[in-house]
């Protein structure tokens, strides 16, 4: 029993163990996003394919402003973030050119890269009150010129940057008579809404221009560069992990303006999950532009997919639960004191909804996998431990006492009377495990350990019936397979004499 629950434990701190490894060495990816909702939703994209293609990824989320960021990977301590032409132009490697060979020769000694636009550019601008804008007349930046009692309240980073408040102010010859009033980016549209300033700066995606009603303002005299939207990187990542080069491709052009203020719509105002958002954004697309199979097609890439993940969740927490299960029955059989309580505690375990009983392993293992594991063993331990303590219950009390009577030890009686006696029993728990494993860890996708879980999460958030289907689809399935198994093995362990007597 005690060796039982040492191997269990092994088994999960090794797994821990590995994690933590895996995020020390190369072959974690370690995404950065800055803090702003946009920069999260992008990095949320490189996360999520980069996973898709089976690499190890960890996204740290908000680790500041640019310089902050931008430090992060010149010292390695992440592999990518996104990031704007303009941004690396004027305040990073501060090239003076946006275009992206002189980007790339400016970043190459500093071992860093640059992907292929994403598609769309957000690029700074002013923005007014569509109040004040029919007031004053005000279409395009240089009509500021006249209005200087107007009050400016402007970002932290866009008041210190060469291509913000300083250069802009130069360039349109812009005075006011109160100095800008510095505020962060998110509570400037609060300001503006309560009539509290005039002006601001906005990014062009950025979600509260329109529900604001804001109106922004031409940058007539072509004062900002271009801001396209890219991804920096640490040269060596696609060599080092493989996942990344279909990321860069996948990328390619693929996010234009429109979608982008879109997606930051729903994760800013309307509280949608960073992750959910730049996953559906991703099924979307999976789905549109003739990308979308057939059902059949669809299933089958996603058993390629997602298949071996979700059979080695099943595998391993079924295989710890059966190290664990079988010893706590034997001893519910043998001591019924402890007995009652091991079943007592086994039931109430499995009255935890299973989500819950996921997120609870989060704290001591994190995201992924191992929390997974350690969910589906313990949901896995009522059924085994039930089973084998009814199957020994069961044996009749002559053929115990017969054992007796020949002179076998407990132990052997154990060995080669109760045990083959009550195999059926177990095997019965076991199997009902199994098939409860099988669909319980399509829960995991929901703490990023994968599975038939993906496109099952995806679809429903999504109300894609097919998207759905075709990860419900190779969990009941796999569920079929398990019951198949399970008959093969009872031929190989059950007694033929049980197995007889049950046919008759």
């Amino acid at each position: 029993m005690k060796q039982a629950l040492v191997t269990a434990l092994l088994v999960l701190m090794s797994l821990a163990v590995t994690r933590t490894a895996s995020a020390k060495d190369g072959a974690t990816m370690r995404v950065g996003s800055k803090r702003f909702v946009e920069s999260y939703i992008l990095a949320e994209m490189v996360a999520q394919l980069a996973r898709e293609g089976g690499a190890s990824v960890e996204h740290d989320q908000g680790l500041g402003g640019t310089a902050v960021v931008f430090r992060a990977i010149e010292d390695g301590s992440i592999d990518v973030y996104p990031e704007y032409t303009g941004t690396l132009a004027a305040a990073t490697v501060k090239t003076g050119a946006s275009d992206l060979a002189a980007l790339r020769a400016a970043l190459a000694p500093r071992g860093l890269a640059i992907s292929d636009p994403l598609g769309f550019e957000n690029t700074y601008a002013l923005a007014v009150s569509r109040s004040v804008a029919t007031k004053l007349g005000l279409t395009k930046v240089s009509d500021l010129v006249g209005h200087p009692d107007l009050r400016v309240a402007m970002s932290h980073e866009f008041l210190g940057r060469r291509d913000g408040w300083p250069g802009l102010a130069e360039r349109y010859g812009l005075a006011f008579a109160a100095p800008p009033k510095a505020i962060d980016h998110a509570l400037a549209y609060e300001a503006i809404s309560r009539g509290e300033s005039d002006v601001i700066d906005v990014y062009t995606t950025d979600a509260k221009i329109g529900r604001f009603d804001l109106v922004v303002l031409a940058d007539d005299r072509r004062f900002f560069p271009p801001y396209d939207a890219v991804l920096v990187y640490r040269a060596d990542l696609p060599a080092r992990v493989p996942a990344f080069a279909k990321v860069l491709e996948r990328l390619r052009g693929a996010i234009d303006a429109t979608s982008m203020q879109k997606m930051n719509a729903r994760a800013e105002l309307d509280g949608v999950p960073f992750a959910r958002v730049a996953a559906d954004f991703l099924a979307k697309r999976a789905g549109s532009a003739g990308d979308r199979v057939g059902l059949l097609a669809g299933t089958l890439d996603v058993v390629k997919r997602h298949g071996p993940r979700h059979l080695m969740l099943v595998a391993v927490s079924l295989a710890m639960s059966i190290a664990v299960g079988v010893p706590l029955g034997i001893l519910a059989y043998a001591r019924r004191r402890v007995g009652a309580a091991v079943l007592g505690l086994a039931g109430v375990v499995q009255t935890i909804p299973s989500l819950a009983l996921f997120c609870f392993f989060i704290p001591l293992f994190g995201i992924g996998p191992v929390p997974a594991l350690a969910a589906l063993f313990v949901y896995g331990l009522l059924p085994i431990v039930r089973n084998t303590h009814a199957g020994l219950v069961s044996i009749p009390a002559d053929l115990r006492d017969s054992a007796i009577a020949i002179g076998l030890s407990p132990s052997e009686r154990l060995r080669h009377v109760e045990l083959p006696l009550a195999s059926r029993t177990i095997l019965a728990g076991i199997k009902t495990s199994a098939v409860v494993a099988v669909g319980s860890a399509t829960i995991a996708a929901f703490i990023g350990a994968g599975g038939f879980g993906e496109p099952i999460s995806t679809g429903l958030s999504l109300n894609d019936v097919t998207m759905i289907m075709e990860g419900a689809i190779p969990a009941a399935a796999m569920a079929l397979l398990v019951e198949g198994a399970f008959v093969v093995i009872e031929r190989a362990v059950v007694p033929r004499g049980l197995r007889e007597s049950r046919e008759v």
